[in-house]
């Protein structure tokens, strides 16, 4: 039995924008944790992001789906690590919300 996390995040990037910011994000994630983590992979089909984590022991897979207004984060966690459930859907609004995040500047003048 796993345990799924579910979040969505709106955005104002469009479709093309948004999958780019996500790709970056993820492989800048990946990267990131390479040393954490046994194994990661990140295999694109059109808008959907399949991922597939190992780490101590345990697979979580997730599927990160791009729309034009909004990106909604699946996450299947194996029910030893549904503990941790909080804390990550936490990390994934805050990482997903700054990668889709449009960044205001203001002229002066």
């Amino acid at each position: 039995m796993s345990n799924t996390i579910t979040v969505t995040i709106p955005h104002r990037l469009g479709l093309e924008g948004a999958r780019a910011r996500a790709r970056t994000r993820l492989e800048k994630m990946q990267h990131d944790y390479v040393d954490k983590i046994a194994h990661s992979e990140i295999n694109w089909s059109g808008d959907v992001a399949h991922i597939r984590v190992d780490a101590l022991g345990h697979t979580a897979t997730a599927q990160v789906s791009i729309f034009a207004d909004h990106a909604r984060v699946d996450v299947q966690l194996p029910w030893l690590l549904a503990a941790l459930s909080g804390k990550l859907q936490q990390l994934i609004h805050h990482n997903a919300s700054e990668a889709l995040k449009i960044e205001h500047t203001s002229k002066k003048g």
